[in-house]
């Protein structure tokens, strides 16, 4: 069993950078998959990026590559999203979620994942 839990979601200004983190319980966390996802109101829930549980192959959704970066600190079973650049249309509440699947894979749809956190919101004003 692993529990997430998020923070670091605000309020900013298009342009402004935020970094969110991804707590997890559970000494076996650091060879979960790892994923981000958001959801804006009325939207449904979209990936964001991902890293495999060899820590080694990440992936990002079109709308955030060469803005967004995820990094591990297994040490401290901690994910991050390093989130530059942001604009309105990225306000949402975002949510880590994890997998023990055993493929070496990003996974990229909510159904692949077993655990969820609380999510976090970020809002960006314009």
């Amino acid at each position: 069993q692993v529990q997430l839990v998020e923070s670091g979601g605000g309020l900013v200004q298009a342009g402004d950078s935020l970094r969110l983190s991804c707590a997890a319980s559970g000494r076996t966390f650091s060879t979960y998959s790892q994923g981000w996802f958001r959801q804006a109101p009325g939207k449904e829930r979209e990936f964001v990026g991902g890293t495999a549980r060899n820590g080694l192959n990440t992936d990002y959704a079109d709308y955030v590559k060469g803005r967004f970066t995820i990094s591990r600190d297994n040490a401290k079973n901690t994910v991050y999203l390093q989130m530059n650049n942001l604009q309105p249309g990225d306000t949402a509440v975002y949510f880590c979620a994890a997998s023990p699947r055993l493929q070496n894979i990003v996974l990229h749809t909510v159904r692949e994942y077993d655990y969820w956190g609380q999510g976090t919101q970020v809002t960006v004003s314009s």
